[in-house]
C-alpha cells in the first residue's frame, strides 16, 4: 500500500536519495556521465533540509512512501518562477525507477495541483529536459509544450521544455478520473 503525505522534518535524507537515484536512472545518456557519477545523497541533502524548513505558504512538498515507510518518490510545487503567463509550477517530481509507471506519479501531481488550486492558482507549468522520458508522462496528462530554454548541465547545453496546463480545475478533475479508473482496473 502506497501512502502520499506532506513531507516533514526528517524526510530530507529520503528525498535526497530519491532525487539523486532518479537522476542517475533517468538522465544516463542525456546528462554527462561525470555529472551523474558525482551525484550523492549528501550533495542534495542541504537543499532538501532547507526546503523542509521553508515557510512559504504557497509551496508544497509531498512524498510517496511504500508499506515499510521508505520514501520512494516526491513532488514539489508553488508559484511559477519564470514570469510565464502561468500562476503555478510543478517544480519537481521524482520516483525511484522501480516505482515508475505504477500510478504514483499521477497521485503526486494530483496533490500538487490540489494545493496550487487552494492557493488560488489557475494554471501550471513544469520544466523538463527535452530528452527526458517523463515528457511523454506530461503529454499523457494533457501538458502542452509552451516554451523552451537552454540549460547548462556539466559541460553541455541541453534544451528544456515547459509543459503547460491552462486550467487547473479541469486538469485536477481529469486526474481524479484517471486515478479512479486506474484503481478500479487494478486486481484486488
Amino acid at each position: 500500500m502506497m501512502r502520499i503525505r506532506l513531507a516533514r522534518e526528517g524526510d530530507a535524507q529520503g528525498i535526497a536519495y530519491v532525487h539523486t537515484e532518479s537522476w542517475k536512472t533517468t538522465y544516463r545518456g542525456i546528462v554527462p556521465d561525470d555529472v551523474l557519477d558525482h551525484l550523492t545523497t549528501e550533495s542534495r541533502l542541504s537543499q532538501w533540509e532547507q526546503q523542509l524548513q521553508s515557510s512559504e505558504k504557497d509551496q508544497i512538498l509531498i512524498v510517496a512512501e511504500d508499506q515499510d515507510g521508505k520514501i520512494v518518490g516526491f513532488a514539489c510545487g508553488g508559484k511559477e518562477r519564470e514570469a510565464l503567463p502561468y500562476d503555478g509550477e510543478l517544480y519537481a517530481i521524482y520516483l525511484l525507477h522501480s516505482y515508475q509507471k505504477s500510478g504514483i506519479g499521477r497521485q503526486l501531481v494530483k496533490q500538487v495541483v490540489h494545493h496550487l488550486k487552494t492557493c488560488q492558482m489557475r494554471s501550471m507549468i513544469i520544466w523538463a529536459l527535452e530528452q527526458n522520458p517523463a515528457c511523454r508522462f506530461y503529454e499523457k496528462l494533457g501538458g502542452i509544450p509552451v516554451d523552451t530554454k537552454w540549460v547548462r548541465v556539466g559541460n553541455i547545453d541541453l534544451a528544456e521544455v515547459a509543459y503547460g496546463w491552462s486550467d487547473l480545475t479541469s486538469f485536477h478533475h481529469s486526474l481524479v478520473q484517471m486515478i479512479g479508473i486506474l484503481s478500479k482496473s487494478e486486481p484486488h
